[in-house]
């Protein structure tokens, strides 16, 4: 594994145009970089970063759809303070009680604007799908208490869902799993399973954008063995019997599993 620094382009906030910060990170494979978050003054102007953005990983696949991960690392004052928000959203948080979800839904802004250097605005179907006003790009987005992670494609549908191991996922066999699915469990692994099962399913879910799906009967996840990263294989079975078969990856970080699909 290979470890480079990373000096990152962005506008510093404060008054001190010497200071930078250097995120050291880890080169996974080619198309992958986890950022961690370490501090380093650099001397000399050019590249600045700001010290509240939290950019945790960024992955390029090869269908040329790109995931883009953000650690939550802010309060919700910090995010206001360092975000461009668009008016209707700032109008939309202003109705949101819980501070938690006033916080997904600023560092959500944050991570587009991050990604989209032009001013785009996110809308959401009937059913809950987002979208992008204004360009034909594909979009799906996740969120946890810690994490927000979004994949975009130019003109594929997509999904991805997050979630933390510290959550209990038993439920998630009796309601989600079929009888083929809870025979491969490991006992040894089996909450692990459970979790990459359901991001899996939520994932498929996602790029279906079908209401009444049943997971346990109408999403199918071939047997693997999980691992930190990988690949898995799927079915999704629509109610006139029709098939479509997906390939889905899968990485585990910092207690959290995120499955996206397509991979390839």
């Amino acid at each position: 594994m290979h470890k480079w620094n990373l000096r990152v382009a962005t506008q510093c906030p404060w008054n001190r145009p010497q200071v930078t910060r250097s995120r050291r990170c880890a080169i996974i494979s080619p198309n992958v970089i986890h950022i961690s978050r370490l501090w380093q003054d650099v001397a000399g102007g050019g590249f600045f970063y700001n010290p509240y953005m939290a950019l945790y990983l960024q992955k390029e696949l090869e269908n040329g759809a790109k995931i883009y991960v953000w650690d939550m690392t802010e309060t919700e004052e910090e995010l206001l303070a360092t975000t461009s928000v668009p008016d209707d959203e700032l109008e939309e948080l202003s109705y949101i009680k819980g501070e938690s979800r006033r916080r997904e839904k600023l560092a959500t802004r944050a991570l587009l604007n991050t990604i989209f250097p032009e001013k785009l605005y996110l809308g959401h179907h009937d059913n809950g799908k987002p979208y992008l006003h204004n360009t034909a790009v594909e979009i799906s987005i996740t969120h946890d208490n810690r994490f927000v992670a979004i994949i975009v494609h130019p003109d594929e549908d997509l999904g991805i869902d997050i979630e933390s191991l510290d959550r209990d996922f038993s439920v998630v066999e009796k309601k989600a799993l079929s009888e083929d699915e809870i025979e491969d469990l490991d006992d040894k692994k089996k909450n692990l399973q459970l979790a990459i099962y359901w991001c899996a399913k939520e994932a498929i879910f996602k790029r279906m954008s079908l209401n009444g799906v049943d997971f346990a009967e109408q999403i199918e996840i071939d047997k693997f063995n999980p691992h930190e990263d990988g690949e898995l294989d799927a079915t999704f079975i629509h109610k006139d019997g029709t098939e479509m078969e997906f390939e889905l990856g899968y990485e585990v970080f910092e207690g959290h599993v995120m499955v996206w699909v397509p991979n390839k």
